[in-house]
């Protein structure tokens, strides 16, 4: 079973593209370094309706960050490589708001053949 690594971006950039586009052509670049690290999956907002009342999430960038294990996950956390990335963040794009993180043991449930 494979552990993921979400960091959920629930913030207002003054400048969207330029937070994505930043994210994903430089901090990617440090991210995917990480030791263990084996897939990295950016998730952005698509437009949408549902006829049921439901509570519409405010992300404009949900970063998965998937390893192998527990094990792997804390080892990169304690890498060289992830105070690269914490340090980073100092030169994303400016934004407004809050970003979460959150880590998730993966089991696939279901998937049409």
């Amino acid at each position: 079973m494979s552990v993921s690594y979400f960091v959920r971006y629930d913030v207002k950039p003054a400048d969207e593209d330029a937070f994505r586009a930043y994210y994903e052509e430089r901090h990617v670049q440090i991210l995917k370094r990480w030791p263990g690290l084996k897939r990295v999956v950016l998730h952005t907002p698509a437009a949408w309706s549902d006829a049921w009342p439901v509570n519409r999430g405010q992300a404009v960038l949900l970063a998965q960050l998937e390893f192998d294990s527990a094990e792997a996950m804390h080892a990169a956390f304690a890498s060289p490589e992830r105070a690269e990335a914490r340090a980073d963040m100092a030169n994303f794009p400016p934004f407004q708001g809050v970003v979460t993180h959150q880590a998730f043991h993966s089991a696939e449930a279901w998937r049409k053949a």
